[in-house]
């Protein structure tokens, strides 16, 4: 069974830094792909970023370009999002996602396209 688990999550101020990592197991992480989404009460979910299981990076939202930056490491099972200048408005759950069905130019901003989430970490943004 395919497991993913956030961390990394936290209160901070605006301007500050935080590191959110993903770890997947239960199937060769090299053959997935991963995406960030975030949820903030009362909202939709949306689209952070994604990157493919070739290392491709999907293009990112556009609330977050120049600030968030994806990341895999394949031999610790991991993705990782480094969210730099942080801003209230980034107050959210973070949830990420694995995919592993086939198919090169599926829309990884999708988030039907994913098979399994994670429960989600908390992140809290302060002015």
């Amino acid at each position: 069974q395919v497991q993913v688990v956030e961390s990394g999550g936290g209160l901070v101020k605006a301007g500050d830094s935080l590191r959110l990592s993903c770890e997947v197991s239960g199937r060769s992480f090299g053959s997935v792909d991963m995406g960030w989404f975030r949820q903030a009460p009362g909202k939709e979910r949306e689209y952070v970023v994604a990157i493919r299981r070739n290392g491709f990076i999907n293009y990112s939202a556009d609330f977050v370009k120049g600030r968030f930056t994806i990341s895999r490491d394949n031999a610790k099972n991991t993705v990782f999002l480094q969210m730099n200048s942080l801003k209230p408005e980034d107050t959210a759950a973070y949830f990420c996602a694995a995919r592993w069905a086939p198919g090169v130019n599926s829309d990884l901003s999708r988030g039907t396209e994913y098979q399994v989430w994670g429960q989600g970490t908390q992140v809290t943004v302060s002015s």
